[in-house]
């Protein structure tokens, strides 16, 4: 075996595992606020979740194109440079998952791209248009979520405002499940193509592609990496983000839910590598802030928000380092 076989085969079986604890660290996306509402039991939410995101993965390549040849220079690429930033953004995901924090998976890898990218070829390699639309939706995303989400709840109790609260809760928790379904699908479609996009890139980059479209093999074992993952459920950030920012009731979990995945699903068919987790828990705020400002628990909200800001920056520290590392061993 070459050894530029081999490298493309560590980058694949990195970008699965990226794509695997993806799956784990975010699988409170989909199921953290129908489980802390006990619609589902925790064993049938993870095991709805990683099948509808596996799924969702086959939506739409938009984003994955954008991770694949949007974020860095392809013809600058090489393998080890992937490598490292897949590295990173692994590392970030355990440290985080350990940590219990709903950061975002595909900041992390961002972040472990520039950086591997920067150490390895300058800002020449940094495709700085694409970054900064990444930046964007990085701000905008969080505002959306908690704008719709909010929204929704403000007409929720609006128009059942007379319904008694016994036949509500009824009815939302039935509704819940449609909606923690729908999230559970727009996260395969956005956050499964990260991975699709990294080994794009490999290929691109080694010759074995000759354009940034997403082989179709390349699709399914995304795919199922990222259903695996979500199966096994991350159980530290979906009490971080089921319970810890709000106490919620389905109605709560009906709100934030629909109106994160209308958020993703909108951004992963213009392509658009969004946060999956910044989107559900700004929306969980906004529809806590609807029941009253101190229904959230903003000490725990701060929180989160700082290890959001540090998600680009240490992914990318983490990435460089063993990138420096990965070149004195080679």
């Amino acid at each position: 075996m070459s050894d530029l076989t081999g490298m493309l085969l560590l980058v694949v079986a990195l970008a699965l595992l990226f794509d695997f604890t993806n799956g784990w660290h975010d699988s409170a996306n989909a199921i953290a606020t129908v489980v802390s509402t006990r619609v589902l039991s925790p064993m049938t939410a993870v095991l709805m979740a990683g099948l509808l995101n596996v799924a969702g993965a086959f939506m739409s390549t938009a984003v994955a194109r954008m991770v694949g040849a949007g974020i860095v220079d392809p013809g600058a690429v090489t393998q080890g440079m992937v490598a490292s930033a897949l590295g990173g953004a692994i590392l970030w995901n355990l440290c985080t998952l350990m940590m219990g924090l709903p950061t975002s998976s595909s900041h992390a890898l961002i972040g472990g791209l520039v950086g591997s990218a920067l150490v390895h070829g300058g800002v020449a390699v940094v495709k700085f248009s694409g970054l900064r639309s990444v930046l964007e939706a990085m701000i905008l995303s969080p505002l959306f979520g908690f704008v719709i989400g909010l929204a929704l709840m403000v007409l929720i109790t609006w128009t059942f405002f007379r319904v008694p609260r016994s036949f509500a809760t009824w009815l939302f928790s039935r509704l819940q499940l449609v909606s923690a379904s729908f999230m559970a699908f727009s996260h395969g479609a956005n956050d499964a193509q990260k991975a699709m996009g990294i080994i794009t890139l490999a290929l691109l980059s080694s010759g074995q592609i000759t354009s940034p479209e997403v082989p179709a093999w390349v699709i399914a074992v995304c795919a199922l990496a990222m259903g695996l993952g979500t199966a096994i459920g991350g159980w530290k950030i979906v009490r971080t983000l089921g319970m810890r920012i709000l106490t919620l009731e389905p109605v709560h979990g009906f709100a934030a839910e629909t109106g994160a995945a209308a958020v993703l699903l909108a951004t992963a068919h213009i392509g658009l590598p969004v946060s999956t987790t910044h989107t559900i828990t700004s929306s969980v705020m906004g529809v806590g802030v609807v029941k009253r400002f101190s229904a959230v628990r903003w000490g725990v909200t701060a929180r989160i928000v700082y290890a959001w800001v540090f998600t680009l920056p240490g992914a990318g520290l983490l990435a460089a380092l063993i990138y420096v590392g990965f070149s004195r061993w080679s």
